[in-house]
């Protein structure tokens, strides 16, 4: 159903922007400057429908929300994989915090990170002819997620070592902090909990205008790499998506959710293979590693980023092989 109205959404669109298109195709610019600016704007009023849902789902279910991370602390992966899915700001952050205060174990953490889907659902939705992707993705992270997850604890031993999970800190307050970190240091400063009723339209417009200038400043830096450097080229004959999972982990390892939009925009694009785009967003914890370096110790920190790192390469490469 909702992509039927995505697709309806679409006509219209087209309807709608036709004249503006054919003002913009008439300025002095470069055709990849023009292709750039037309392609973003057609996605303002997708990505601003999909705030507004996503806003109200936020707004009254959050509760409900946060509640899931609270289980999470009784070491249930699965639940802590199926809480990142949800694109939003805050569940990577707030598992880190959990995570440095060793309320939930590594494997938990690991797991939603895997399953952080950031802005790639929002920007799939943006493209009604790309939204057939999101099933596979989100499905493939969630397997991926609890798999990994699961795996990681019974490696470490925690499902027979009940004392790994701190009980002396409370979780309400970790997850207050949490969400002190997502609004200081989160793509718009919005901090999900005391929304009023106001912000559930005030707070998708802004969204929209970020995440829509991420997309244009990412769109013109791609098609001007198509137009001068040949980089369609030089990713199709990278050998069998191997280099490209490779850059695409490590590129998914910065914490910042521009990087989901980038890799997203370069899947949409056909710039890389769909088991590099995996690798990449499998990678991509939003802040939640941010978090982690701030909060947890250096080296246990390294370990968690290596292991989301190699399950990230090892995944892509194999959906790479298989498909």
């Amino acid at each position: 159903m909702l992509i039927s109205i995505l697709k309806k959404l679409n006509d219209l669109n087209e309807m709608i922007f036709a004249p503006i298109d054919n003002l913009i195709e008439h300025l002095p610019l470069e055709e990849w400057i023009t292709d750039a600016i037309v392609d973003s704007l057609h996605l303002l009023p997708f990505l601003f429908f999909i705030f507004i849902l996503i806003e109200v789902i936020e707004f009254y279910f959050s509760d409900k929300m946060d509640s899931c991370i609270k289980k999470a602390r009784k070491r249930s992966v699965a639940v802590g994989a199926l809480a990142s899915i949800f694109p939003q700001c805050g569940f990577s952050v707030i598992a880190s915090s959990l995570y440095s205060r060793r309320m939930i174990t590594r494997g938990c953490l690991i797991a939603v990170y895997l399953g952080t889907s950031d802005e790639s659902i929002p920007i799939l939705l943006a493209h009604p002819d790309k939204a057939h992707l999101i099933i596979p993705i989100v499905g493939l992270k969630l397997l991926i997620a609890i798999t990994g997850g699961y795996f990681i604890d019974i490696l470490a031993g925690h499902f027979n070592n009940p004392d790994v999970i701190n009980t002396e800190d409370s979780v309400e307050e970790v997850i207050e902090e949490a969400h002190e970190h997502v609004h200081d240091e989160g793509c718009c400063n919005h901090k999900p909990e005391g929304v009023n009723k106001i912000e559930l339209l005030l707070h998708p417009i802004q969204h929209t205008v970020n995440i829509l200038s991420f997309i244009m400043i990412i769109t013109l830096v791609l098609n001007y790499a198509f137009e001068h450097f040949q980089i369609a080229e030089f990713m199709a004959s990278s050998g069998n998506g191997f280099i490209q999972c490779i850059i695409a982990s490590i590129i998914g390892l910065i914490p910042n959710c521009a990087i989901s939009i980038a890799i997203t925009m370069m899947l949409i694009k056909g710039t890389i293979t769909f088991g590099a785009a995996m690798s990449g967003l499998l990678a991509n914890a939003g802040l939640g590693i941010l978090v982690l370096l701030k909060n947890n110790n250096i080296k246990d920190s390294a370990k968690v980023i290596v292991i989301l790192f190699l399950i990230s390469i090892l995944s892509g490469l194999f959906i790479e092989f298989v498909s």
